[in-house]
């Protein structure tokens, strides 16, 4: 049963998300879908993977999230130098003192910027393992905890590969969602000319929201049903990607909890108390192929991790609100979800 305090955070939630979207894509230019996975990824406490050629403001969309709220922001270049100390911290003998002193790195932000991530060695990429996932560091058998809301946005070029390091299995799967943001349309890099022209956008930018009013927004998201029905929708989902013939590795137990819990924020920005499999379905490419490993003979044809994932979602039925299933309809595509081959949605 909802209450009204639960209707009222939600109601808070999609007025100040409104706020930041606003202000996000007064920066980034004609890519509303990019900025709504953006904060999807936020309220459902994951972390987002920003992946795209260069010069298309992946870096931009990093930081007009980031600036749009009151919180903590640290930037961190990612370098073949760069070391794991420099990430979590170090303990520092203080001579006065006699003892030791921690200095706290640059994962002790609310909001980490981690730039051209793959361009640093897998021993640095790995000391982020641990606080991405855990949201806490340990260095010397101490354990640190990190600011609440925690989140890692980082960027990383999929085309010039020359001196980086592919990120490991174990470093994709703790990032919620994959976002590419693409080149604009003419009209929107027209508009770009303008605004960013004389000066960045990201100068004037202020923030609309603080970070405690995020906290409560997570704990409303948190609130949002799900009906057993959907969730079974999204086990279903993620265990087709496991017996696939074209992917060597499927989706881990932890995609399922990501997608699960990015649907009921993209319910609650919807202004909705419970989850749909519309939900399910729009996030699947977003939070699935990034974790996914075709085979060899599989990218020989150049099929996708992408395409895999809607070739399960046109094979995979889809709960209906009678409870029963029904087909996956065979024009769904991203973006356009549809829920039982029906025109109207109801709760189930």
């Amino acid at each position: 049963m909802t209450t009204y305090d639960d209707r009222a955070s939600l109601t808070d939630l999609t007025t100040t998300a409104e706020r930041v979207r606003r202000s996000v894509e007064s920066v980034i230019e004609g890519k509303p879908e990019v900025v709504r996975l953006s904060l999807t990824v936020l309220l459902a406490e994951g972390h987002l993977l920003i992946e795209d050629v260069p010069g298309v403001g992946k870096t931009m969309l990093a930081k007009a999230l980031a600036r749009s709220i009151d919180c903590s922001v640290r930037r961190i270049q990612f370098t073949p130098d760069l070391l794991p100390s420099d990430i979590t911290g170090v303990s520092i003998f203080d001579q006065q003192r006699r003892d030791f002193e921690f200095k706290p790195g640059a994962i002790f932000a609310q909001i980490v910027i981690g730039d051209e991530i793959n361009r640093a060695s897998p021993k640095t990429q790995s000391a982020l393992l641990e606080s991405m996932e855990e949201r806490q560091v340990t260095i010397d058998g101490q354990t640190y905890e990190l600011p609440d809301p925690f989140m890692v946005v980082a960027t990383q070029n999929p085309v010039e590969m020359e001196g980086t390091y592919p990120l490991p299995e174990a470093q994709r799967d703790r990032f919620m969602a994959r976002v590419s943001i693409g080149y604009p349309s003419a009209e929107a890099e027209l508009r770009m000319l303008d605004v960013h022209g004389g000066a960045s956008p990201l100068d004037d930018l202020q923030p609309v929201a603080h970070a405690h009013d995020i906290v409560k927004l997570i704990d409303a998201v948190r609130t949002v049903h799900v009906a057993e029905a959907v969730q079974r929708y999204a086990v279903e989902l993620v265990a087709a990607t496991r017996q696939h013939p074209d992917l060597r590795l499927g989706a881990s137990p932890r995609a399922t909890l990501h997608l699960l819990r990015a649907a009921k924020a993209s319910a609650a920005l919807s202004g909705r108390d419970y989850a749909l499999p519309d939900d399910v379905q729009a996030l699947a490419v977003a939070v699935l192929a990034h974790r996914l490993l075709p085979t060899a003979q599989a990218q020989l044809n150049r099929r996708t991790a992408e395409q895999v994932v809607l070739d399960i979602l046109q094979r995979t039925h889809v709960p209906t609100s009678a409870g029963g299933a029904a087909p996956a309809h065979p024009q769904h595509r991203p973006g356009s979800p549809v829920y039982g081959g029906q025109p109207g949605a109801r709760r189930l």
